[in-house]
């Protein structure tokens, strides 16, 4: 498509890895991902923003951020009426920001409905940020911009696939687990194709894995038969704790570190840091 501009972060020059969060089902982890891989890369010292895309806005309430304290969010970037660094909030965990989202996303269709440029909206705000973290080199720049994606495949998706460097796919253990994944890898192959040649898969994360059941070891295996290499070696358990931390507007790094979820998003962060270095090095 015309209007492509390529080199969107990955950075030699600075530029933040923008990675993007997504499966078009509901229910498998992606804002619990968003979150504690944010977290967990900000511990390690990285500097990262979250940019909530999904007009529940529940990675916004995960990291602590209530409705009622969003005076900029995605739409508003989305809209061009404020840039990222406008809508950018500090969270509690240091090094880490967010970009809220809340219910006005519902109605960015209609919004851009008459703009051709609509698929580029939120590359063109990372770009825009490129260029102010460049200006202004003294500022410690953001490595890696983490999108929530909402559970379908629509112009948030498109914005947030446009806008990547990569995505990161989760995968929930469950029976229908592999229902649209194979729809998903056409639309980032379509996308590559069409909008975005840069554009590539990170990794797919195992979430919400049970080790007792033979059904998560078996969709465990299926998952890896299909994707081979590109699923992390990180599986996410099931776990109590990772489900409640949102519920408190924490982490569950802040939560409850020393849980089975923390440490399983400790070591996810780390091989997706490894993934990065060989691929900067390639």
């Amino acid at each position: 498509m015309a209007g492509y501009v390529s080199g969107v972060g990955g950075g030699s020059f600075g530029g933040p890895r923008v990675i993007a969060i997504a499966n078009q089902k509901g229910g498998v982890g992606k804002t619990t991902t968003a979150i504690n891989l944010g977290t967990a890369l900000a511990a390690v010292g990285e500097r990262v923003l979250v940019l909530d895309l999904d007009p529940q806005g529940n990675a916004s309430t995960g990291l602590g951020v209530p409705p009622e304290s969003r005076p900029r969010t995605a739409f508003d970037v989305l809209t061009g009426s404020a840039s990222i660094l406008e809508s950018a909030q500090q969270t509690a965990v240091p090094g880490l920001l967010l970009v809220p989202a809340n219910s006005d996303l519902v109605g960015i269709e209609g919004e851009l409905a008459n703009d051709h440029t609509r698929p580029f909206k939120l590359r063109d705000a990372v770009m825009a940020l490129i260029g102010q973290q460049r200006a202004k080199p003294q500022d410690l720049p953001f490595s890696y911009v983490l999108i929530d994606c909402p559970p379908s495949l629509n112009v948030l998706t498109l914005n947030a696939m446009s806008a990547a460097n990569a995505v990161i796919v989760p995968v929930q253990c469950e029976f229908f687990a592999l229902e649209g994944i194979s729809q998903l890898k056409d639309t980032i192959d379509q996308i590559r194709a069409t909008l975005n040649p840069q554009l590539e898969i990170q990794g797919v994360v195992l979430t919400m894995h049970d080790a007792r059941t033979s059904l998560s070891r078996e969709v465990a295996d299926n998952v890896r038969a299909f994707f081979g290499p590109k699923v992390y070696e990180t599986i996410i358990p099931r776990n109590t704790r990772v489900a409640e931390a949102p519920s408190h507007g924490k982490p569950i790094l802040l939560y409850d570190y020393d849980c089975a979820g923390s440490q399983a998003y400790i070591r996810l962060a780390t091989e997706i840091i490894e993934r990065e270095r060989r691929f900067k090095a390639a």
